[in-house]
């Protein structure tokens, strides 16, 4: 099971090449749901320094992260107001960033990722959001049936598929129509597993045994760990796997597919120059996604006895070999 500490991460970061630096040193508040700085966050501290920023010389960014546990996100965006961030970046979306705009209606918040934000109450448009809040989307509703083309070509025979999810996350729950109608249309049958706590979720996913499932898709969301106890499952019961992000293909998932999450982080940084400069966030657009990528891990593809197609081969943007 993947595990780590919870708490106050920081990330060195900035300094501008336009214009006059700042008379101060400017605290960047990142909010994740994750375990530490995430692949958005690190695209976020990259695109900054490509925009000439000095890192730790004139701001620096502070992640707060919660470890899967969303009860604890509307505390951590708190703990960043106390801290008198001047700006707020969340990860993931839905939860992260409802969270911060709870906390706050002064400081000005840039989401990175998340499919709806109109829907869900961050933005007023997509064009104008109004309030103190803009960011970037990622499409994930939207992507999640090509996510289930690609398992279904990656593995012969597939047709049943373990879909754990957390039922007490209503963004998690937002995306279930879009995979039963992917599901029906593409001939496959969704095992779903809603889980509560992340004792629950553990017990449901490690129970599953090679032959129940052909595959296991993993939910967008990490709260209550439900990617790490797939992964952990799956490696030991030799049971293919397809998630969201590069991290988890990493670390033996067998494939990936989603927006970059590090372009995410890296179009989020020109809206925090923008509104270091003067911007107001009410003003900023909603961006969506520019990049796409697919992940193949070929060592997890051989430990399974998969030959993974060459179709699919060559649309991978990243091969793990």
């Amino acid at each position: 099971m993947l595990a780590v500490a919870v708490g106050l991460a920081t990330v060195g970061l900035m300094g501008h090449a336009v214009g006059a630096p700042p008379a101060r040193l400017i605290k960047i508040g990142a909010l994740t749901e994750s375990w530490g700085p995430t692949p958005a966050i690190i695209g976020l501290r990259d695109g900054l320094q490509e925009l000439g920023y000095r890192e730790n010389e004139q701001f620096v960014i502070g992640v707060r992260f919660t470890q899967g546990n969303p009860a604890e996100l509307a505390e951590a965006a708190r703990d960043l107001v106390r801290r008198g961030v001047d700006i707020i970046v969340t990860a993931e979306g839905g939860n992260t960033a409802k969270a911060a705009q709870a906390a706050t209606s002064r400081i000005p918040i840039v989401f990175m990722g998340g499919s709806d934000p109109v829907g869900i109450g961050l933005v007023q448009s997509l064009a104008r959001p109004g309030g103190n809040i803009t960011g970037t989307a990622d499409l994930d509703i939207e992507l999640g049936p090509k996510r289930m083309e690609i398992f279904r070509e990656l593995v012969p025979g597939l047709r049943r598929i373990l879909l754990p999810y957390d039922a007490t996350n209503a963004y998690a729950v937002a995306q279930l129509p879009a995979y039963r109608d992917a599901a029906r249309r593409l001939g496959l049958t969704l095992v779903e597993r809603p889980v509560r706590t992340e004792q629950e979720a553990q017990a449901a996913i490690a129970k599953i045994r090679k032959g129940e499932v052909d595959g296991i898709l993993s939910p967008r969301f990490v709260s209550l760990n439900i990617p790490g106890f797939i992964l952990d499952s799956a490696q030991r019961q030799g049971i293919p796997t397809m998630f969201h992000g590069l991290f988890f293909a990493e670390r033996g998932g067998l494939a990936a597919y989603s927006a970059a999450d590090g372009q995410l982080g890296r179009q989020a940084a020109r809206m925090v120059d923008k509104i270091l400069n003067g911007a107001k966030p009410a003003d900023l657009p909603v961006e969506q996604p520019t990049t796409f990528e697919l992940v193949l891990n070929l060592k997890t593809a051989k430990a399974l006895g998969l030959s993974i197609p060459p179709s699919v081969l060559l649309r991978a943007n990243r091969v793990i070999e």
